[in-house]
């Protein structure tokens, strides 16, 4: 995904996130979400719902081989780690062939491993390993486009029967006032400048909503939509859990007029900037309703493939930074199951994208919670993205004094938990230099400009110890530099302490096994600016109860009692180290005292 989705959505969304200054409680209920998550009792959770996901980002995770680059014998040789954190199922960011002009997203073979992290026979160890750990892989499935380099495209500029029309293909037009060829439509690029490329040999245009090199596959043509059914049978059979779909949006365009003319799309008037993605409204190249249809046709195979085969559901996650109307399509309806988990992107979309949200008040997080819980359709479950591999990290989006209690939040909240690789550590941003900068969004563009559309300060290596190279690599000379603070924010380190961000993401691991958080209603308040309330309540379970002190100010005498419609007493259960408090400590919620990014996890007794 790229900085245009997350400009775009960030404007529409800007008064919903704004902040809230009084005292306001949205409840959810036992006969209102806790039935709308399809998980009202024990024996109708699915693995997936209560499973804790973890996404590698392979290419900086762990080098086995010296090369700077991580690879699958990297991910091999830490899967015990995952074990020990409390991960129960990884999805991998590509690790097809590829001509890594988009790092793994351009796909020159869609059933083969890219040479630099592995051979087949490495993945088919990395998931027989990870079985033995019972840890599920979900793979990343880019349908959206192919590489230049794949055969299909290659045959499809030769016309090769049966791939004729492959990609989309237009003959595009003459200028009769300057007699120069020009492109079939106005359509951008998410990298920056016209999304239609002239191919001399072909002597038509093609279409790229990503990079030149990244044509757009056509789903209107009956073989590639059995094709890439093909390739998600490819990887079912060699044992994968499940599936992220990414760029799903992009798949289908508005059909061409009478004429074969493509239509244009309209200015945003966001900028002035006309190789900008975000210059126009992409309203006949996102979001159509036959993308949504297709979602479901894998939703179908997937489901077949299971009953034949036997074994857990497996699953689909699903890409997209689209309004919420159309997000929420893609779970499915009364006719056709969708996917699993369409994945919830709004503490991302919230408060600036990954601009600095660190001023983001409780009411604006009550708002973030609000819009995905109440819009989300009956009997589905709710999941929360805080970062991925596109986005500027947690702790530097959020501030880092908040990165526990962002991930005690995400913890904490109804459904689905995602973590990215590096998020249970505290990992922030590292600025990359022009000249050290890999992503192609930002090569697109120039040196003055880039920082505004680069990913690589959230794709820095994993840090893994204080040792030479962060324990990433034997190599000094890493794909992308090592952030240096990894000298005290590292798994080692943060292993053999007790009060490190590692220790306290491996209790809410165990803490998210308890019924109330895996079953219970949600109810959730803020208390003027500063404090965060939400409450976990199930028949015949102790009631739950987070905290959190969002600002920078020390709070006192803060009742949550009233809001929360809870009483009785309640001790820590989980803290943060700027609680300054214990487990077992005794709490009273009319009357709290929190220190600045204070968070606490209550229990009741």
């Amino acid at each position: 995904m790229t900085f245009l989705h997350n400009l775009l959505v960030t404007i529409l969304l800007l008064g919903l996130y704004c902040a809230a200054g009084d005292a306001a409680a949205i409840d959810l209920s036992l006969d209102s979400y806790q039935e709308r998550a399809a998980a009202s009792t024990e024996e109708t959770r699915d693995w997936w719902q209560v499973a804790q996901f973890y996404q590698i980002y392979p290419r900086s995770y762990k080098d086995s081989d010296g090369d700077g680059v991580g690879d699958l014998q990297g991910i091999i040789s830490k899967l015990d780690y995952l074990k020990e954190i409390g991960v129960t199922a990884t999805w991998l960011s590509p690790i097809f062939t590829s001509p890594m002009v988009d790092f793994g997203y351009d796909i020159s073979d869609f059933f083969d491993i890219q040479p630099e992290y592995g051979t087949l026979d490495d993945f088919d160890q990395l998931v027989a390993e990870a079985k033995k750990r019972n840890i599920k892989i979900i793979l990343d499935f880019v349908p959206n486009h192919s590489s230049d380099e794949n055969d299909w495209f290659k045959k499809s500029v030769k016309r090769e029967k049966g791939y004729e029309d492959y990609y989309m293909w237009h003959d595009g037009y003459v200028n009769s006032t300057t007699g120069q060829r020009e492109p079939p439509s106005n359509w951008l690029q998410a990298f920056r400048g016209s999304a239609w490329e002239w191919n001399e040999e072909r002597q038509q245009y093609y279409l790229h909503q990503f990079a030149v090199q990244q044509p757009d596959l056509n789903y209107r043509n009956p073989l590639v939509v059995a094709q890439m059914k093909r390739v998600l049978t490819y990887w079912l059979d060699r044992g994968v859990a499940g599936f992220r779909m990414d760029a799903v949006p992009w798949c289908f365009e508005s059909l061409p007029d009478a004429n074969g003319r493509y239509p244009d799309e309209p200015l945003s008037g966001y900028t002035d900037d006309p190789d900008n993605p975000a210059y126009l409204k992409h309203i006949h190249t996102q979001d159509l309703r036959e993308t949504v249809e297709m979602v479901f046709q894998w939703r179908t195979l997937l489901d077949d493939y299971q009953r034949v085969h036997g074994g857990d559901t497996r699953v689909i996650m699903v890409e997209t930074y689209s309004q919420l109307d159309y997000v929420m399509q893609f779970y499915g309806n009364r006719t056709a199951k969708g996917a699993e988990i369409p994945f919830n992107f709004q503490f991302i979309v919230g408060g600036n994208g990954d601009k600095n949200n660190t001023e983001l008040t409780a009411g604006g997080f009550v708002k973030i919670i609000k819009s995905w819980l109440g819009q989300i359709p009956a009997g589905k479950t709710a999941n929360w993205v805080m970062g991925n591999h596109d986005q500027r990290r947690v702790g530097s989006r959020y501030g880092e004094d908040r990165i526990d209690l962002m991930n005690m939040l995400q913890m904490f909240l109804p459904g689905v938990s995602i973590t990215y690789q590096g998020e249970e550590l505290g990992m922030t941003d590292l600025d990359i230099s022009w000249e050290d900068t890999r992503d192609p969004s930002a090569c697109n563009s120039n040196a003055d400009i880039y920082e505004e559309f680069t990913r690589d300060p959230g794709r820095t290596p994993f840090q893994w110890s204080d040792e030479a190279n962060a324990g990433f690599s034997t190599n000094s000379n890493t794909w992308l530099p090592i952030n240096p603070n990894y000298l005290t924010i590292n798994a080692k380190t943060e292993n053999a302490s007790t009060t490190s961000h590692l220790s306290l993401y491996k209790q809410l691991v165990q803490l998210r096994q308890l019924k109330t958080l895996q079953l219970g209603s949600t109810r959730y308040a803020n208390v003027g600016d500063n404090v965060l309330a939400i409450k976990r309540s199930l028949t015949g379970q102790p009631a739950m109860v987070l905290v959190a002190n969002v600002l920078d100010t020390k709070v006192t005498g803060v009742d949550v009692a009233g809001v929360l419609y809870a009483s009785g007493n309640y001790k820590i259960k989980v803290s943060n180290p700027q609680a300054q408090a214990s487990a077992g400590d005794s709490v009273t919620l009319s009357s709290l005292s929190l220190e600045p990014y204070a968070a606490l996890i209550l229990e009741s007794v």
